[in-house]
């Protein structure tokens, strides 16, 4: 036998490394990407799931006359701030008004659906995991297929919980499925959105970018189409087509069809393009910087600027204009008191002791008071990325400092928050000043009320920068996840009469009601220097550990 033949012999009979299917070990990574998630994957889906439920109870007890809830649809759930933000309801029912009053569902589902699939395709990736299990007998078209297994079982989950509850609180269960079923295929198409801008983008950053901007813009246009009251407008977001089921009055099947068949069209370009780019490469290449830094770039605080300073502008943006949505229904809030002392109760329970108008808007500033908290958990954790990105270790090689670098992403982190709470404050003042003809005494009366929120918002990014310093590893989700408690408290506390001890483990129940009387410093200056702690706690944990880790 010839050495050839010999060499062709002995290859033939060694394993098969890296051969098969183009499938070959999807099962392994959906295991592993279920261990991962073991914690954080349940609780976003109970989470969710349990809110549908409880607005039809909030309803149901609320308006439990047919006449109440007709006054209630044409007063406020029919407002167009009202159907601006939340969509249409389709009828007086309890199960059309509670699935009206869940309608952002579809996309905060779609957000983490996408957030999801990024994280567990593109950021693999970047990290250099994804070539390491490459080396393996792994199929090319593994890990996006395992990442969108995992996701979409995931919103196939929550649809079932979601459907299950309303059916228990006495829904049909016609319109309870119809309303399941488009909150599983709204998560299902952004998750799949995730996984084509993981194949476009070459970070995971930008691929998170890219995403969010497209699940942004379907929420700008099924907002316009909604305010108009222009149809067709509406149907040409998946977020508007996923809210055209009209559940519990006429069930529409069809939209659900549509998203199914945009679903499969955008997985498989995904799929495509995953098979035909390079690991590690993006369809779309990046774009080349300048030669030489800027000044502003010479210190710590400038490359932080540089870092943020489109998120911040985002988030800016996005507080300002769900401000002045929302505020502009605050008059039809008002109007619900009349002969509805239980929600007058519930309003000042949420928003304070003044008119059932302010206390709405009280409640509003809650919301985006989360909202500049998310930005603030964003900015603080950029630390993280730039740190397993190996991006942070050759800054800090040079004459900046470790405090001098937290620091600088730190200011970011306290300060954006500050500046998106006082955007959101002028502007809600303005919008509600306007509709009732006093601007002058509601700006600065509504401004400080949103800057009253901006201690307990400090108080998450604290957590977020202890976890960084302690606890790296589990940083993001825990940070995110202490958010997402906050959320629920928030927005169920007081309708379910929740116990103060629990309430009290959310920074944001311990924020004085400013709009109903006089402001009492204590709870505020206990949240700031709770804040001032856990970041100092958090500056000295990270200048003792290794980096990376």
């Amino acid at each position: 036998m010839s050495r050839a033949a010999a060499a062709r012999g002995d290859a033939t009979s060694r394993p098969a490394v890296g051969r098969g299917g183009p499938l070959t070990g999807t099962r392994h990574l959906v295991r592993l990407i279920l261990r991962r998630d073991r914690v954080l994957l349940p609780i976003w889906v109970l989470v969710i799931a349990v809110l549908p439920a409880s607005y039809a109870a909030t309803y149901a007890e609320l308006y439990p006359t047919a006449a109440q809830r007709a006054e209630y649809l044409a007063t406020t759930a029919g407002n167009p701030s009202i159907v601006a933000l939340l969509g249409p309801a389709y009828g007086d029912s309890v199960g059309a008004l509670a699935t009206q009053r869940a309608g952002l569902l579809h996309l905060i589902v779609g957000l983490i659906s996408l957030l999801v699939v990024v994280r567990h395709t593109r950021t693999e990736e970047e990290a250099g995991r994804r070539e390491l299990l490459g080396a393996t007998v792994l199929g090319r078209a593994a890990p996006l297929a395992a990442a969108l297994l995992v996701t979409y079982a995931a919103d196939l989950l929550l649809g079932l919980l979601v459907a299950g509850g309303l059916v228990a609180t006495d829904l049909p269960a016609a319109g309870s499925v119809a309303f399941g079923l488009s909150v599983t295929l709204a998560g299902m198409f952004f998750a799949t959105v995730g996984a084509l801008a993981a194949q476009l983008t070459e970070s995971a950053g930008a691929a998170r970018g890219l995403g969010l901007a497209v699940l942004g813009v379907a929420y700008l246009v099924r907002l316009a189409g909604d305010a108009g009251g222009v149809e067709w407008l509406s149907r040409l977001s998946p977020l508007g087509l996923a809210q055209r089921t009209h559940p519990y009055t006429s069930e529409r099947w069809w939209p659900l069809a549509v998203l199914v068949g945009l679903t499969a069209l955008v997985g498989a370009l995904a799929s495509g393009l995953a098979a035909r780019r390079d690991l590690g490469a993006g369809v779309l290449p990046q774009r080349l910087g300048p030669a030489t830094a800027g000044g502003a770039l010479a210190g710590p605080l400038g490359l932080a600027w540089r870092l943020n300073r489109v998120a911040l502008l985002g988030w800016t943006v996005g507080a300002a204009a769900l401000g002045a949505v929302l505020a502009g229904a605050a008059e039809a809030a008002g109007s619900t008191r009349k002969g509805n002392e239980a929600v007058a109760r519930l309003m000042e329970r949420l928003g304070g002791s003044a008119s059932v108008a302010e206390a709405y808007l009280g409640a509003t500033l809650s919301i985006t008071a989360l909202a500049a908290a998310g930005y603030g958990i964003q900015a603080a954790l950029r630390m993280r990325a730039e740190e397993t990105a190996q991006r942070a270790e050759p800054v800090l090689a040079t004459g900046v400092s470790r405090s001098r670098w937290l620091l600088g992403h730190l200011a970011f982190a306290l300060l954006g928050p500050a500046a998106v709470l006082v955007v959101t404050g002028l502007v809600t003042g303005l919008a509600y000043g306007l509709s009732i003809g006093d601007v002058a005494g509601r700006v600065p009366r509504l401004t400080g009320a949103a800057l009253a929120h901006v201690p307990a918002v400090w108080v998450l990014v604290g957590v977020a920068v202890l976890l960084f310093g302690l606890l790296p590893r589990v940083s993001v989700g825990v940070a995110w996840a202490a958010l997402a408690a906050c959320l629920l408290l928030g927005q169920l506390g007081a309708v379910l009469e929740l116990s103060q001890w629990l309430l009290d483990l959310s920074p944001f129940t311990h924020t004085p009601q400013v709009l109903g009387g006089p402001v009492p410093r204590t709870p505020l200056l206990a949240l700031t220097a709770t804040a001032a702690a856990l970041s100092a706690a958090g500056l000295l944990a990270f200048r003792r550990r290794d980096l990376p880790r």
